[in-house]
C-alpha cells in the first residue's frame, strides 16, 4: 500500500483519513483517535497530507511536516464543492484528498509558533476590547435610565461618570452610586488590562525586524504592522501586492458577464480585523494630512473621503507586500 495524498478530517477527539495511490485509486479509509493520529502518520511514507483550516489545524500540521510529510492547508468553503453526497466524516475526507491535488487550488500559510504567539496575543486583545465596549454601554443605558447622558465615545463617559457619582443633584440612591461606583472601577480594571497589552504588542513589534519595516508607512503602526506579520508568514505565498490587497478584501467586487464589467464596492474577504485595522490607519492619516497634502485631497475631492479611506488602505497593504518581499526600506511619497 503506497499512498500518495491523505486527506484528514480533522477534529478534537476522532480523526478520519481517506488515502489514494499514484491512481487515484481509494487503498486507506480509516478512523483513528486523537492518541492514535501520530503513530498513523508516523508509519506512512512520505505524501501529501490535506486538511481544512480550523482549530488545531496548525498545531497537527508541524507535527507531520517532522514525519517528511508535505502538508497543505485549505480553507472549507474551498473544499465543500468537492463533498459528493452527504456530509459526514468519511466523505468529508474524501472531498480534502480530491482538492488538496486541485492544481488551482488555494492554500493557506501555515504559521509558525512566533506567529501563532502574536495572533493569540492579538485575539486576546480583541476580546478585551470588546468587553470594554460591552460594559460602556451597559454604563451609558443604566445612566439614561436615571436621566444621565454622556456624550458620544468612551472617553467622554470616562470623564463624565466620575463627575455624575460626585453630584449631589443627581439625586442617586445609595445603592445606585454603589453600582455605578463599581462598574466605573470595573471600566478603570479594563483599561489598564488594554494598556498593557498594548505595551506588550509594542514590545514585540520593537523585537522584530519585518514589523520595524512596515510601521514606518503613513497609518501603520505597531497593532497594524505585528497583526500583519503574524496573519501574512511567507509573503512570498502572494503573487505580488494586488493578490495580499485581495486577500484583505480591499478590492472592488466583480459582477460581470460578457462584455459588461460591473465593479462593486469592496470584497471584504479575508480577515475583517486586519482590514479594520489598515483601514482606520487610512482614516486617522488622512484625517492628520490632508490639509498638507495635494494628493490626498484631490483623491477626496475625486471619490469622497469614505473611498479615500480604502484607497489608501489598499495602497498601504501593496506597499506592505513590496517592503517585505524585496526586504527594502520605505520612501515616504507623502
Amino acid at each position: 500500500m503506497t499512498i500518495k495524498t491523505l486527506g484528514i478530517d480533522i477534529a478534537k477527539r476522532v480523526f478520519q483519513l481517506h488515502g489514494v495511490d499514484v491512481h487515484g485509486k481509494t487503498v486507506l479509509k480509516k478512523r483513528v483517535g486523537r492518541d492514535q493520529l501520530l503513530s498513523v502518520i508516523a508509519n506512512l511514507p512520505a505524501c501529501l497530507i490535506g486538511m481544512e483550516t480550523c482549530s488545531g489545524s496548525h498545531y497537527w500540521a508541524h507535527q507531520f511536516q517532522l514525519y517528511g510529510h508535505e502538508v497543505k492547508l485549505m480553507s472549507p468553503q474551498y473544499v465543500k464543492p468537492y463533498v459528493k453526497t452527504n456530509k459526514n466524516d468519511a466523505n468529508d475526507a474524501e472531498a480534502i484528498c480530491e482538492a488538496v491535488t486541485r492544481p488551482n487550488m488555494r492554500f493557506v500559510p501555515i504559521k509558525n509558533k512566533e506567529q501563532q504567539d502574536i495572533q493569540s496575543l492579538h485575539r486576546y486583545r480583541q476580546r478585551v476590547v470588546q468587553q470594554r465596549t460591552a460594559l460602556a454601554n451597559q454604563i451609558r443605558g443604566l445612566l439614561g435610565e436615571y436621566g444621565l447622558v454622556a456624550p458620544q465615545g468612551i472617553g467622554c463617559l470616562r470623564k463624565k461618570l466620575p463627575q455624575f457619582l460626585e453630584n449631589q443633584d443627581n439625586h442617586l440612591t445609595n445603592l445606585a452610586l454603589e453600582i455605578f461606583s463599581q462598574l466605573h472601577q470595573e471600566l478603570l480594571e479594563a483599561d489598564e488590562r488594554v494598556k498593557v497589552l498594548d505595551q506588550r504588542i509594542a514590545k514585540v513589534c520593537q523585537q522584530n525586524e519585518a514589523c520595524q519595516r512596515i510601521r514606518q508607512i503613513e497609518g501603520i503602526g505597531p497593532l497594524t504592522a505585528t497583526a500583519l506579520v503574524a496573519a501574512i508568514g511567507e509573503v512570498r505565498n502572494f503573487k505580488n501586492g494586488r493578490h495580499l490587497a485581495a486577500w484583505l478584501g480591499l478590492v472592488p467586487r466583480q459582477y460581470s458577464s460578457g462584455n459588461k464589467k460591473v465593479l462593486l464596492g469592496i470584497s471584504k474577504r479575508g480577515d475583517r480585523y486586519l482590514r479594520t485595522l489598515l483601514i482606520h490607519g487610512a482614516r486617522a492619516f488622512i484625517s492628520l494630512a490632508k490639509k498638507h497634502s495635494d494628493w490626498l485631497k484631490e483623491l477626496i475631492k475625486r471619490c469622497g473621503k469614505h473611498k479615500a479611506y480604502v484607497a489608501l488602505a489598499n495602497k498601504n497593504a501593496r506597499i506592505v507586500w513590496a517592503l517585505l518581499a524585496h526586504q527594502s526600506e520605505y520612501r515616504s511619497t507623502h
